[in-house]
Formats: structure tokens, C-alpha cells, sequence
């Protein structure tokens, strides 16, 4: 039996299906540790693949008052115990984590335990929980470090992947919470992209799915719109051309089904992640970035998108990702036991 842990965000949880998908193929047992907050519950709550789920009250410590930094500490401590009391109760042999503040109790709870510590950063730039805990880890997974292990990312991904040769269609996308910076651009982009023919899927997250509804009927335009998508990578095999952030996960992603895409970084992601993981692209001048300021500048940004190479881009990412680094990931994890 093995611990699955972490999440918060789609990025995070992402990497947890994939190793869940691939520990159901190699017959392995799973439980799956969370938390009540972020989108974990919505993700895995009804997911029937686990042996056993457990959702419990940890909370981020990043960008809190000293004194509530302490006081999440010491909930998280009080936690690992109760992750370590889980652990014994399934013969836990390992603990995977995708970081995230939901993986800090169980992560603890392993050392604690003595139980083998596995990390997956998914980031080019490290978060404070996995950097903190990367010492005490058995081994130490990511698709940005010299020792490379491939990105996990569904199959459905690659399946779908397609040769881009002329925009017909674009899809923005803000993440599995949507962006409002993204959805904001791709209406006032809209009636340009209509001029030209060019068809939209926008991806905007629940919160602004209504204003964004509203905002292409005033507008007159046709669009694919949806807050979330359990078949992201469909929409994506629509478009010859992604509007992205740049999250780890959406990129691999963007990367597997050889998507072309301009990516417009979260200026405010830890550590400035997000232009790192995209610059990870552009220094193989695969991809082009424009931070919120240089969209500004809507004659480069339309310049830049009715230019692009979309047949040269579309043929070199195939060779940036590859399938199978969920299964990689697993066989590791077990020859090192």
C-alpha cells in the first residue's frame, strides 16, 4: 500500500490521477490524503479507485502572519500523527507527494514514521514545503532538473495530439480555476479573432463563467465556453493555437499534444514559477511569452498570434514530453524499496 498526497490546486492534482491511473494498471493499492480545503474534496471525493480517502483540516502557511504560520505548524504536527496512525493501520510501505499544503502532514507523518519519502516537484522553481523537505526525501522527481524524470500527464493527451498548420481556432486558458486576467484579454481580443474567422474555446473558470457568458452575447459571438472541463484534452485537439498561464501542468499538457501557445505567466506565483516554467519552452524557442504588461501592447499580442509557426512549433514539441512518466515515477518508487 502506498500514500498519494498533496493537492490544493489542479496542477497538483493532476499528477495525482495520473499516479493513480498508473498504480490501478500495475495493480498497487492506493489511499489518497488530502484536505478539506482547495479543490480536493471536488476532485477525488467520489473517486472509487482509492482504498481509502481521508480529507483532513490542513491549511497553507505561505504569506501568514508569523503567528499564524506557528499556529499551522503546530496543527500540521498535531496531523502527522494522526497521518501516522493511518499509515499503520494500512501497512503503508511509501508516501508520494505532489506538494502543496495538503501534502505537509502526511509528508511529516513519513519521516516521523520512518516511511520512504518521495517528492514530485511539479515547478521549475520549488515550492517552500518540497524544498524544506527535499533533504529528508528518498528520492526527489521533477521534469525540470538535471536528472529528468518525464511529467506525468494523461494519455488522452498525447492520443489527441495533432500537426498544427493554419489558425482556425483558438483556446484560452486561466487554469482549472480559470483567470480573470485571461478572460478579460480574450474578450477584448474577440472581435479581432472574429474579423478573422477565427473561432474561440475559452476556458474561465466558475467564478466568471456568467460575466463571460453575458460579456459574447453583447459581443455577437459564437464561443465554446465552459468553466472547467473533465476532457481538457479534446478541447485543446479543437485549437491550432493556446492563450495560456503557465502552470507545470497545463504546459505538459499544451507540450504532449504538441499545441502551440503564447503563455502569459501569473505575475504573483510563488518564486515567479510560472515565467519560469514557460522560459523552460521559450530557451528551446518553442512557445512565446508575454507578461500582463506587454499584453498591453495589443498590436504585438495580435502580431505574435497571426504569425506564429504553427506547423514548426507543432512538430518540435513532440519531442519536449513523453508518455509514461507516471509509470517511470512508480517503478522507481517501488525498485527503491
Amino acid at each position: 500500500m502506498i500514500v498519494l498526497t498533496g493537492g490544493g490546486t489542479g496542477g497538483h492534482l493532476n499528477i495525482v490521477k495520473c499516479l493513480l491511473e498508473s498504480a490501478v494498471k500495475k495493480n498497487l493499492d492506493c489511499i489518497y490524503i488530502g484536505s478539506e480545503n482547495g479543490q480536493d474534496k471536488t476532485w477525488f471525493e467520489k473517486e472509487e479507485r482509492f482504498k481509502a480517502k481521508y480529507f483532513l483540516s490542513s491549511t497553507g502557511v505561505v504569506n501568514q502572519s508569523k503567528f499564524k504560520k506557528l499556529k499551522a505548524l503546530k496543527h500540521i504536527l498535531k496531523l502527522s500523527f494522526k497521518c501516522q496512525k493511518i499509515f499503520k493501520e494500512h501497512s503503508v510501505k511509501a508516501v508520494i507527494s505532489v506538494g502543496g499544503y495538503s501534502a505537509a502532514p502526511a509528508s511529516f507523518g513519513a519521516i516521523f514514521a520512518r516511511i520512504p519519502l518521495f517528492i514530485h516537484e511539479q515547478n521549475s522553481k520549488s515550492g517552500a514545503l518540497n524544498s524544506f523537505l527535499k533533504p529528508f526525501s528518498k528520492n526527489f522527481f521533477s521534469a525540470f532538473e538535471k536528472e529528468i524524470i518525464p511529467y506525468p500527464v494523461g494519455e488522452d493527451f498525447f492520443t489527441l495530439a495533432r500537426e498544427r498548420k493554419e489558425l482556425k481556432t483558438i483556446i484560452f486558458l486561466g487554469g482549472s480555476q480559470g483567470a480573470k486576467f485571461i478572460n478579460q484579454l480574450a474578450l477584448q481580443l474577440a472581435s479581432k479573432l472574429k474579423e478573422r474567422d477565427i473561432k474561440i474555446i475559452h476556458q474561465c473558470g466558475k467564478e466568471d463563467y456568467e460575466l463571460c457568458e453575458k460579456a459574447y452575447k453583447e459581443l455577437n459571438i459564437d464561443v465554446d465556453l465552459f468553466a472547467f472541463h473533465n476532457d481538457l484534452a479534446s478541447k485543446m485537439r479543437e485549437a491550432d493555437l493556446a492563450i495560456s498561464r503557465a502552470g507545470a501542468s497545463t504546459l505538459f499538457e499544451l507540450c504532449a499534444n504538441t499545441l502551440p501557445t503564447i503563455f502569459i505567466p501569473y505575475p504573483y506565483a510563488a518564486k515567479n514559477h510560472q515565467f519560469f516554467n514557460a522560459k523552460f519552452l521559450q530557451d528551446r524557442a518553442l512557445c512565446q511569452i508575454f507578461t500582463q504588461e506587454q499584453c498591453q501592447n495589443e498590436k504585438a499580442l495580435l502580431k505574435s498570434i497571426f504569425t506564429m509557426n504553427l506547423e514548426y512549433l507543432s512538430q518540435k514539441l513532440q519531442g519536449i514530453t513523453q508518455k509514461n512518466g507516471a509509470n517511470l515515477m512508480l517503478e522507481r518508487v517501488l525498485n527503491s524499496l
